[in-house]
């Protein structure tokens, strides 16, 4: 199979994905100017020792995160300072949780972020050696040439099988061919995903037969999802129609298709329901994360601008949303000068307490 690995970008946003054979393979949606935090290394300090949690409380720069004591907390005290890696990315309530393995102790000077980590770019690159990275944007082609020169530029970097694959991830449903489906659930506690069989039972087959067919097509569908929509955690499935002590004989369906996931999700059996149980580590942001709250609404509003732009490109309409929205994309220190290098001019952003709290329009820009 060959592989490539595609960026399109707008203001503050890249579309990253690795496509082989004309398949989606992997999927990020990455934000420059609110990076995840994965791989960056701080200079941070103790805050805390929780025994009863087995690890520190570590101020890093803008956050807390949670250092383990299998981590390097072991043996520390309050006010110590050390460098430490962020391994996982915030969740909820809950800070980064950080790693000091083959770090050091820092001498002295005071908080503070030392390096990055790797992009998604970087990240896509690494998993696949050689795959050729090609982008929709010079400015970005420029970035990453200084780390690879395997990076070209074109107009179009998604075709429309590709680019309808990833506007689907947006949504929970997934259509199946012959009329199953999928419907993916986030929770707090964990990922509910339910098989809907749908009209694929139609046939002369027995229903119990047509059913274990039917699931069996979609584990690897559903292990594929899980990927690409980077769901962790805990997750169960319901499958479609079978009977719980039917569904064992497609535990080893369910190891296979997870086997080629990079993050190793377990597969565990099935509750005495029948659900099936999938444990997947949790490193970065769900997709469906990425993709709720205001940032993300005001970057959609960006999109739009940018659309309305290209179609018109005598004038930048103006925004119009929440002051949430309005103060997360201000805070941005991305998107707003992104624009402005592809527009060559501001816009116009109009804070309006009145509309819902992710809501937005575009307007005439009068001024």
């Amino acid at each position: 199979m060959t592989v490539s690995i595609r960026a399109a970008a707008s203001p503050g946003e890249v579309r990253v994905a690795a496509v082989g054979d004309n398949r989606l393979i992997d999927y990020i949606l990455w934000r420059p100017g609110a990076p995840d935090g994965v791989g960056d290394i701080h200079q941070g300090r103790i805050t805390a020792q929780v025994p009863g949690m087995a690890g520190a409380f570590v101020a890093i720069a803008g956050a807390e995160g949670f250092l383990p004591d299998s981590e390097g907390a072991k043996g520390l005290t309050v006010g110590t300072l050390l460098t430490v890696r962020v391994t996982r990315s915030a969740q909820g309530n809950k800070g980064p949780r950080l790693s000091a393995r083959n770090e050091t102790l820092a001498g002295g000077g005071s908080v503070a972020l030392l390096r990055r980590g790797p992009d998604p770019i970087a990240r896509l690159a690494a998993r696949f050696p050689g795959a050729p990275i090609i982008v929709d944007d010079a400015s970005l082609a420029a970035s990453l040439r200084s780390a690879t020169a395997r990076v070209s530029v074109e107009s179009n970097v998604f075709d429309d099988d590709v680019a309808e694959a990833i506007d689907a991830l947006s949504s929970p449903h997934v259509d199946l061919a012959g009329g199953a489906s999928l419907s993916v659930w986030p929770t707090p506690a964990l990922v509910a995903i339910d098989v809907d069989a749908g009209g694929s039972v139609a046939g002369p087959a027995a229903a119990k037969v047509r059913h274990q067919a039917i699931n069996r097509e979609v584990v690897p569908v559903l292990a594929e999802q899980i990927r690409l929509r980077n769901l962790s955690g805990a997750i169960v499935v319901d499958l479609a129609g079978l009977a719980a002590r039917k569904r064992a004989a497609l535990g080893p369906d369910f190891s296979a298709a997870l086997a080629g996931d990079p993050l190793h999700p377990r597969f565990l059996g099935f509750t005495a329901l029948g659900l099936a149980e999938i444990v997947r580590p949790r490193i970065h942001p769900p997709l469906h994360e990425v993709l709720a709250g205001p940032l993300a609404a005001g970057l959609s509003a960006l999109r739009a601008a940018m659309a309305a732009f290209h179609q018109d490109p005598r004038g930048l309409p103006a925004i119009r949303a929440n002051p949430v929205v309005i103060s997360t994309l201000q805070a941005d220190p991305v998107a707003l000068p992104d624009l402005v290098r592809r527009t060559g001019r501001p816009i116009t952003l109009r804070s309006d307490p009145s509309l819902p709290a992710m809501a937005w329009m575009l307007e005439k820009d009068n001024g």
